[in-house]
């Protein structure tokens, strides 16, 4: 279902459909997400992807056109690089370990050590938290910054000036 939408999204010139369709994917995206046990990721897909951006979209939406225009000519180019950079990703993807591989090096190294000195090492009972907040700190705070610029470029491209008021 989730190439369907993509093959439809690629195609569609109504962007009401295209915006649907978008939340639909990030819904689906969502649920196979916790078909893998990654339910943290899902959740963040289904509140960012299927909730929070739609809704952005349909309030964007509401204030142009609902026609996407056609394009002047056939765009080759960006579609060869796209091409050439998902080829790429797919060759960089030969490198990593099977999928739940049980001797892969994060369940071999990395897991063990975060569970048995977690605690000791971040005071921190909760590993998850000890994870996120303190070995990934400046990763978790990277992420938060680019979430939040994001909202602020939003609300910025969104407001509406009022009439006589100069800002």
């Amino acid at each position: 279902m989730m190439v369907a939408i993509v093959i439809t999204l690629a195609r569609s010139r109504n962007l009401f459909g295209v915006v649907v369709l978008s939340g639909i994917y990030s819904f689906l995206m969502a649920t196979l997400l916790v078909a893998m046990d990654a339910v943290d990721v899902a959740m963040t897909e289904a509140s960012v992807g299927a909730g929070i951006s739609t809704v952005l979209f349909l309030g964007a939406l509401f204030l142009c056109r609902s026609e996407e225009a056609k394009p002047l000519h056939r765009p080759w180019a960006p579609l060869a690089a796209s091409i050439a950079v998902g080829v790429l990703l797919m060759y960089g993807t030969l490198g990593l370990p099977e999928f739940a591989d049980a001797n892969a090096p994060i369940h071999t190294h990395v897991a063990p050590r975060y569970l048995e000195d977690g605690i000791k090492e971040t005071g921190v009972p909760n590993i998850v938290t000890a994870v996120l907040a303190s070995y990934r700190g400046f990763d978790t705070l990277g992420e938060t910054t680019v979430v939040f610029t994001a909202g602020a470029g939003v609300v910025a491209l969104l407001r509406r000036r009022r009439k006589g008021r100069k800002a």
